[in-house]
Parts: structure tokens; sequence; C-alpha cells
């Protein structure tokens, strides 16, 4: 490809890594260019010039050798592609630093020149400074972000990069502000200097123009120089490529079929959102974690109608014990996947909040690849399935409270859902 505007020649190709599939999709739509998204860890075939290949790990459950060993198998099955000078090597991480962040960083870094790391993702108030990760301005060890999660917020990135038995070899360094809005050389010659010595920059950012910079540094680094971060990075690399604006969602052409909204996180913003879709008459039917969790079986979902919307969610009143979510999640997914109570399997098409939900989902179904259209807004990813199916993926802790009313709005314009009786539980 030829030098952009600031004379820095885009990647002719991409290859992105991620640890869940609606950080897969969110990395696919903001890089601007045609992009498959793989659910693997099954190996993935290289990009075509012009083009990108984004590898959903799905390693977020995973123990930390479990994700080190999934991401270097990954490295290794993409063979010489990884290495070529015209290829641009992405790891997606989580903006809330979730996940197997030291043991998947270590097996990105291994074989490359040098590995530079920015966690910033201002779209949806997620900044970085001083090395620490901040959401709308409070640090995230002193929100309730990981309240899902097994152990407590890291206090900073570089803690989170210590996080594993094993030693990573990741010597973090924090990149300040001031240097990444500083001079242009400056940031570069930094950059340049930390990887010389072995050491890994984490860069600050609190804007879009904070994390250009960044990509544009590194840009000027050399090809042997890989980046990991958030779906932030991936939108900077976008806009290296001087490219018009990402693509809007287009509905996929063929017959309207039902839609169904599988909503399987536990952010309390959920309720509200599937409230605002039960206020205009979708059908929305509770599932109690008693029959999701079962390790076996299923409950059958009633028939379906074309053009019709309903919401499929954990019945969450009496309380979920913890260290079930992963089950109830299979449940959900096994219930989509079953034949409903009118015949075969309803053909659908799919609206999915939370990468593991997601990711389930479409394992049931037998869905092994996406192909990003755009996105509907942050971080909700419309894409198409080979058979011409809508999916549209969205990570559990993003959207305002009439995020999925906008989605369903989207795919369904000017339709507004048939009234039938509300929170129906099977």
């Amino acid at each position: 490809m030829s030098p952009n505007s600031d004379g820095i020649r885009p990647p002719g190709r991409v290859i992105a890594l991620a640890d869940d599939l609606s950080g897969a999709a969110e990395t696919a739509a903001l890089l601007r260019i045609r992009s498959t998204v793989v659910l693997g860890p099954a190996a993935a075939p290289a990009p075509a010039e012009g083009e990108a290949v984004v590898l959903d790990l799905d390693t977020r459950h995973l123990s930390a050798d479990e994700a080190h060993g999934t991401v270097a198998a990954a490295l290794a099955g993409l063979g010489a592609a990884v290495g070529a000078p015209d290829t641009l090597v992405l790891k997606k991480t989580d903006s809330l630093l979730r996940g197997n962040l030291a043991a998947e960083a270590a097996a990105f870094a291994r074989g490359a020149e040098g590995l530079v790391i920015a966690t910033a993702l201002p779209a949806v108030g997620r900044t970085a400074r001083g090395g620490v990760v901040h959401l709308h301005g409070t640090p995230l060890h002193e929100t309730d972000a990981w309240r899902a999660e097994s152990a407590p917020p890291p206090r900073s990135v570089a803690e989170a990069l210590g996080r594993t038995a094993r030693d990573t070899g990741i010597r973090a360094e924090v990149v300040p502000l001031a240097v990444v809005r500083g001079p242009a050389e400056q940031l570069r010659q930094r950059l340049r200097t930390l990887v010389a010595d072995g050491r890994t920059p984490v860069c600050d950012g609190e804007s879009d123009a904070d994390l250009d910079a960044v990509v544009r540094a590194a840009a000027r680094c050399g090809p042997g120089v890989r980046l990991m971060g958030t779906g932030g990075l991936a939108a900077a690399v976008g806009r290296l490529t001087d490219s018009p604006d990402a693509p809007s969602p287009v509905l996929v052409g063929g017959r309207v079929r039902p839609l169904l909204v599988v909503v399987g996180t536990a952010e309390p913003t959920a309720v509200a959102q599937i409230a605002q879709l039960t206020a205009v008459g979708a059908h929305h039917i509770a599932l109690p974690p008693d029959a999701l969790g079962a390790p076996a079986g299923a409950p059958v979902l009633p028939g379906l109608a074309p053009g019709g919307v309903t919401v499929l969610s954990i019945d969450g009143s009496g309380g979920i014990r913890p260290g079930t979510a992963r089950a109830l999640v299979a449940g959900l997914a096994r219930t989509v996947a079953a034949p409903a109570v009118a015949g075969p399997p309803v053909v659908a098409d799919l609206v999915l909040t939370g990468g593991e939900t997601a990711r389930r989902v479409l394992d049931a179904l037998g869905v092994t690849q996406l192909f990003p259209l755009g996105q509907i807004q942050h971080g909700a990813v419309h894409s198409a399935t080979a058979d011409g199916r809508s999916v549209v993926t969205r990570p559990g802790s993003f959207g305002d409270v009439d995020s999925l009313l906008r989605i369903v709005r989207t795919l369904r314009p000017g339709l507004r859902p048939h009234p039938v009786p509300q929170g129906e539980a099977l």
C-alpha cells in the first residue's frame, strides 16, 4: 500500500488475535478493511492483501497455561504470514484487563522484535494514566467492574502483566501522557529505546488522538514490533490507512426471519435494556437457572414468528449462585440450538450480548466464521454468516439503557414488535 498523508506505509494485511468473540468482532469492524472473524482456535487462513483475519481464540475462561499455549499455537499455525514485513500483528485485550493478560502477552511477544501496549478505549470512557486504567475517571481497582471475577482487579497494567506463576519476561515501562502527546519523533525514539532494552512500553492514553500517536510511532519502529491493546488501538490502526469511515451496518438480503436477542450478561444495565424492548412489545422469555444449569437437555423455545422479536435471558430474580455463569450460558446456547416446540430448529437472526454468550451460541449452531458489515454502536457489530443470517455481537459491559432497542431498530427499521404477554418463564 502507498504511504498515507503522514508518510507512513499502512500494513498490507492485518492478523489479530482476540480472547473472546465480541472483542474479535469489535476489532474486525474497527480495522476499516475487509475482515473475516474466525471462531478458533482452529487454524485460520492468512489474510489476503488488503484484508484482515481476526481469530477468536476463546481463551477468556482458560487457565493461564492453556491460554499461553493457545496463543503460541495460533501464531505458529499462521506460519510465515506472522513475520511478513507487510503484515501488522495485533493482540486484542479486554479494556478492563480481564482474562489471561500476562500469559497471553508473554506468548504473543515471543518471536517479535518488541511489543507496544495501549489499553485505553476512549469511546466508552476507559482511559489510562500513569499506567492505571480508569473508568470514567475512576481507577479500575476502585470500581466494581470486576464484581463477577474471582480475584480483585489489578491496580495497574504492570500488575496485571505480572499475574501469572510463570516468568513472562515482560518488563513493563509506562510511557506517560506527556510523552505520548509530545513530538512524534520523541515518542518514536522512546518506544525504540525501550524495545531495544528488552522492555515493554505501556502507553498512557485518554483520547483517540493519543492512540493514533502510539500507532504511528510504533509503525515507524519497524514491522517486527507488535501491538497489544483494546478496540481503541484497533480503531487507530484503521485510521492509519486513511480509508473512509468504517461502513455502517446494512440489512442482509433475504426473507425477514425471527429476531432472537440472547442476553447472557450479568451486567446490571441488562435488565434496563431488556425493559426497553419489552416496553415496545418484544416477547421476553426469562429462563430459570435450575433449568439452564442442568448438565443435559435444555428448555424448549416456543415457535418464533417471522418478523417477531424475542428476548431470551436468565431469570436472576432469585439470585444466581457464584461460579455457575458458564454453565448457565451453555444452557442458553443449547436452548437456542434445540428444536422449537413447533418442529425443527428455527433459523433466526441473532443479537448476542457478552463474548461468552455469543461464542457458545454460535458454537451450538455450527457457525465458524463471521463477516462484519459495520457497527450499530461502539462494540455492537453487525455481521453476516455464510448462510446470510444476521448476527450482532456486543460486549456485555457496553451499551446505554437503550442499547438493545437501537440494535433491534437498526435490524428491523420501522418494525414495532407485536404485543404479547411479558416476562414469560419456561
